[in-house]
């Protein structure tokens, strides 16, 4: 108890949780700026405080900011260093192994990250969905770009392609744009597919920039 708050870690994932039922109902503390679906309320001791009117909010809250404790901000990186510190390095097939490493927790982080499934198409088979970097990983200059979430979209295998094709890309507001090599028969078959969008965070949307300078994007 913490002046009629009650205080929570996880020994699973980073970050700190207070619950209070001081407003009528529960109120969770937490940085929840990456989904931002939840209204502020009175001061807390967290970083951010927001009231819920129901409890399946707070839930749902909750299972959002687990969900980034154990994906954000660096927790991708720290596990592949932790995982390939003794890993040796001297020829291609050990460079495969600890990039097959690397591959596997961002992939895992991506799926915490995005709920289990593709925004775009609500796809949740994890056969059909596709960890894609926004920046190419050879194109990422540091470990840390390559296994941030936020340079990482979790989509159906066939909104992967477009992506990583430069058919299609996003705009600042998130928006699907279509690229010139992209027939009008392709971008309608994409459309029915198309129930949902993105919410992404300042970063993914510097890396989404780069993606489109890189296809030549308007």
């Amino acid at each position: 108890m913490d002046a009629g708050w009650l205080h929570y870690r996880s020994t699973t994932a980073r970050g700190e949780v207070w619950l209070a039922a001081e407003m009528g109902l529960p109120a969770a503390v937490m940085a929840m700026a990456a989904n931002g679906s939840a209204a502020a309320a009175a001061a807390g001791p967290g970083v951010a405080t927001y009231a819920f009117a129901t409890l399946s909010e707070l839930h749902e809250a909750l299972d959002r900011a687990y969900r980034l404790g154990v994906s954000l901000p660096d927790a991708p990186l720290k596990e592949f260093e932790a995982a390939t510190v003794a890993a040796p390095r001297s020829t291609e097939a050990e460079r495969l192994v600890v990039q097959r490493v690397g591959q596997d927790i961002f992939r895992k982080a991506l799926i915490e990250y995005w709920g289990g499934g593709c925004p775009l198409t609500g796809i949740r088979e994890a056969a059909l969905l596709r960890a894609s970097h926004i920046v190419p990983r050879p194109e990422c200059e540091t470990d840390a770009l390559r296994l941030d979430v936020h340079n990482g979209l979790l989509l159906s295998a066939l909104w992967d392609a477009a992506f990583d094709a430069g058919l299609v890309s996003f705009d600042d507001e998130v928006r699907v744009m279509a690229g010139k090599g992209l027939s009008k028969e392709a971008a309608a078959r994409l459309e029915m597919g198309f129930v949902g969008r993105l919410r992404v965070t300042e970063a993914h949307k510097g890396n989404l920039a780069r993606h489109r300078r890189k296809f030549g994007f308007a």
